[in-house]
């Protein structure tokens, strides 16, 4: 299996970038807001709560880790549970470096303790997605009809917020644009579009006519991945540690709201429009889903609070306060597993070469 090497500009770029969405989705999240009252709410939380959240945040790694196995077996993988679950823990904590490359880094770290061809195992990671949209389809639908509520009334606060905000004031970029004659923006920013998907669609082209063969090989291992569903010999588990995965992901996330007094009464409709908030914030590719995330519980939060008759920036304050629990909760279990997974990935690999060289 040949190592692709890996280009370290490109590397820093990417870093660079996923830190300055970030610093501005935080930025957004923390103005106008204020910090006594987060600071009294964190000082006064249970965090025993936090605790039996982080119990089912790590469940949910092992749930992951046998569903793997489950899918990877119909094409003649049989691999460790434990295995996969260091791959997948390393995966996550390379998550936190670079967005989206914990992907590649998980079925990459499965080929050196279990030599699972990467295009493969990377088929049977992006049909978890797919299986993991569905889910989250799921979790939106519950959000719709229990939570409609909550949904109208942020709807009409924002309208509300809109219509006074009638004048319109340019930011840097549109008054650095108007100095140099542009006036139409509305027309700027559909070409500007325009031009990235015809950029898009250019490069697309130019690596498919230098790497065509080597993408097409690659595609068939992502299709015989992806198509290893159908061919499940335990469906039932497959579905069952489905959903053990994603009531692990709610529990996680709604349990956390009985650390703050605040939120203590939260009931489990909140808790579904909590978890597809969060899950939205943390599809933004920031560092760690920080600022995004962070952003994402202060509109949730308000939403919900003004659902109930509630003051909105309350709600913002009790969403960043939740939001400042729940994602260090997060970026801690990916980093311990993480930081695990690394000797533990060395010693199996180790025990393989050393089984290979006894074979030999």
């Amino acid at each position: 299996m040949e190592k692709k090497s890996t280009n370290p500009l490109q590397s820093i770029l990417t870093i660079v970038i996923s830190l300055a969405f970030a610093g501005f989705f935080l930025w957004l999240a923390l103005r106008g807001l204020d910090f006594k009252v987060i600071q009294k709410s964190l000082a006064k939380a249970n965090y025993l709560w936090v605790l039996f959240a982080s119990v089912f945040g790590i469940l949910a790694y092992w749930f992951r880790a046998i569903r793997w196995n489950l899918m990877l077996e119909p094409m003649g993988h049989r691999i460790s549970s434990s295995n996969a679950l260091w791959s997948i823990s390393f995966g996550y904590l390379m998550n936190l470096t670079i967005p989206r490359s914990g992907e590649v880094a998980r079925a990459t770290a499965l080929y050196g303790v279990e030599k699972v061809p990467v295009d493969k195992s990377f088929g049977t990671i992006i049909l978890e997605r797919v299986v993991d949209l569905m889910c989250m389809g799921a979790f939106l639908g519950l959000t719709v009809i229990f939570k409609y509520d909550a949904i109208l009334s942020f709807y009409n606060f924002v309208t509300a917020e809109k219509d006074k905000k009638e004048e319109f004031v340019p930011n840097l970029l549109e008054r650095q644009l108007m100095k140099m004659g542009v006036a139409d923006f509305d027309s700027f920013y559909y070409f500007v579009k325009i031009g990235i998907v015809l950029l898009i669609i250019a490069a697309i082209l130019l690596i498919y006519k230098y790497k065509k063969e080597k993408l097409i090989n690659f595609g068939k291992g992502i299709l015989q991945g992806l198509t290893s569903i159908f061919k499940l010999k335990e469906k039932g588990k497959f579905i069952l540690y489905t959903i053990g995965i994603w009531v692990c992901y709610y529990f996680a996330a709604y349990l956390v709201c009985f650390a703050l007094p605040e939120t203590s009464n939260f009931t489990f409709a909140d808790g579904f429009f909590i978890i597809v908030v969060g899950t939205l914030g943390m599809i933004i590719p920031a560092s760690g889903g920080i600022g995004a995330f962070n952003l994402a519980m202060k509109y949730g939060f308000m939403a919900l609070f003004l659902s109930v008759g509630k003051s909105a920036e309350f709600g913002g304050e009790m969403g960043l306060t939740y939001s400042f629990i729940s994602l260090p909760l997060q970026i801690c279990i990916m980093l311990v597993m993480g930081l695990i997974s690394i000797p533990m990935l060395a010693r199996a690999r180790n025990k393989a070469v050393s089984q290979q060289e006894h074979q030999n």
